[in-house]
């Protein structure tokens, strides 16, 4: 199969409207779909992609220099599949409304309407460029929308199969994949959609906060970190090391939720550093020409993590570059963008590596001699998308959920969170915010609508406007006074410095 460069052309900001405009036009038509609706768009759209999962693990291929069609079909192809059926099949509970208790000693029902919020926007990132646009879209699909999709310009050649993919099945007023460079993800930003969903860099989803702030629209923001994986007092560290180093150079790095670094026991590091070395070396027994080696997306992202590298080195950090004997005279090879599974040990606070998301298959090793050390350094950083603990549910872990916080933590394997569809997966703060997967996602794009009625003989709103009777005052006061009684009841009283 011949994949061709596709030319990056920009899509002018009026035909952005007048796509969004058509889906507008046609949800107004059909604002709440039925389940069967529904059902069959997310069936169509996912037979496009597998209907043409050769051609766009090929083209992965293509984009990113050498990444393995298997791992593609793996991961952005088929990966997304098993939630998928669970969208399917909990369709019909998950649309239902929600019964809530009665206000006003329940002589006022209530209850929640899950309604579509019209037409998302979905932007999505370079890494896993199907799954990532494909998962959010059939949870907004679920949920009654309609989507229009930004693909990632960085997979140009994915993005031409991706568009004509999903146009073989869905009309453009249901989901419609817009590709193109800077000018059309800024464009693309500034469309006013009814929610924005976003996958991708800190740096690029503040960008795209700012333009949807501007509209007032809602934002999911996917993002990612500085990931740790601490290695516990208690754990078996070749075991550890085995599995650090598989969750770091999975897709060669270029993973969200990776490990960026990784904290052992002083006593430890050599006998880490050596398991390390070894599983490096059992899953890439050759690395130059090895066809199983993710490259690094492009020129810019191999000289970035590079330049890391290089920053910590000159700071003092000492490289680890764990590639067969008889290649280490061959690096690096010019114009592969093959940079080589690497530790870093003993990196100086002050180098960039600490506080730059790596993206890639280099691993920063810190030591301990106090557990607690490693989770107070966690602890004082920006919130990662995913921490990770080696070692046994302990007082140590017990002390590490509570005194850090991560958009999700696993013990003792890789990304544990991200495959359980019944719970919600996102960052925190710097991470991200929001969530999707499952029923978070179809939530996150739908409008929880509240509806309120009663059947009293008088309105409740007489109630509130004047006169202010002597009755009505004295009553009020009555009430704040209670109030009060109780809560200082429950708290006791302040002293004279007003703290207790």
């Amino acid at each position: 199969m011949t994949i061709t460069t596709e030319p990056i052309v920009d899509v002018a900001p009026q035909e952005l409207r007048r796509l969004l405009d058509a889906q507008r036009a046609a949800q107004a038509l059909d604002p709440i779909p039925d389940a069967a609706t529904r059902r069959d768009r997310i069936d169509r759209f996912v037979a496009a992609v597998l209907e043409h999962s050769a051609e766009l693990a090929e083209a992965l291929h293509a984009d990113f220099g050498s990444r393995p069609v298997t791992t593609s079909m793996e991961v952005d192809i088929l990966g997304g599949l098993e939630g998928i059926a669970n969208t399917r099949e909990h369709l019909e509970e998950w649309m239902a409304p929600t019964e809530v208790p009665a206000a006003m000693g329940g002589f006022i029902p209530a209850t929640v309407q899950n309604r579509p919020k019209g037409v998302v926007g979905v932007i999505g990132p370079w890494n896993f460029p199907v799954v990532l646009v494909f998962v959010p879209a059939v949870e907004a699909l679920a949920a009654g929308n309609r989507v229009m999709i930004k693909f990632s310009d960085m997979a140009p050649r994915t993005g031409a199969v991706f568009a004509r993919a999903v146009a073989s099945r869905m009309s453009p007023e249901e989901v419609v994949v817009v590709n193109g460079g800077l000018a059309t993800a800024t464009a693309f930003s500034d469309l006013r959609f009814d929610h924005i969903f976003f996958t991708g860099s800190p740096k690029v989803g503040r960008l795209v906060a700012v333009a949807a702030g501007r509209n007032l629209v809602p934002v999911t923001l996917e993002l990612g970190g500085k990931n740790p994986a601490i290695v516990a007092p208690d754990a078996d560290v070749a075991e550890a090391a085995t599995r650090v180093a598989a969750a770091r150079l999975f897709n060669n790095g270029q993973v969200c939720l990776s490990p960026d670094y990784a904290f052992v026991p002083a006593s430890k590091q050599d006998a880490f550093v050596e398991a390390y070395r070894k599983a490096v070396l059992t899953y890439f027994p050759t690395f130059l020409d090895n066809p199983d080696v993710v490259s690094m997306v492009d020129d810019a992202n191999y000289a970035r993590v590079a330049g890391l590298v290089a920053d910590a080195k000159s700071k003092g950090a000492v490289e680890v570059v764990i590639v067969p004997e008889a290649e280490q005279d061959r690096l690096p090879a010019a114009g592969s963008r093959r940079l080589p599974p690497t530790l870093l040990l003993d990196t100086p606070a002050d180098a960039e590596i600490n506080t730059e998301e790596i993206f890639g298959p280099v691993l920063v090793l810190h030591t301990y001699s106090d557990v607690d050390e490693a989770i107070a350094f966690v602890a004082a950083g920006e919130h990662p998308l995913s921490a990770y603990w080696y070692g046994g549910d302990t007082d140590d872990f017990q002390r590490f959920l509570l005194n850090t916080t991560s958009g999700g933590v696993s013990r003792n394997d890789f990304g544990l969170a991200y495959g359980n569809h019944a719970v919600p997966f996102g960052g925190v703060g710097m991470s991200g915010s929001g969530a999707y997967h499952g029923k978070a996602g179809f939530d996150t794009f739908s409008h929880q609508r509240p509806i309120a009625h009663h059947d009293l003989p008088t309105g409740l709103a007489g109630a509130l406007v004047p006169p202010l009777t002597p009755e009505r005052i004295a009553g009020v006061a009555a009430a704040a006074a209670a109030a009060t009684a109780d809560t200082v009841a429950r708290l006791g009283r302040p002293d004279e410095r007003g703290r207790l």
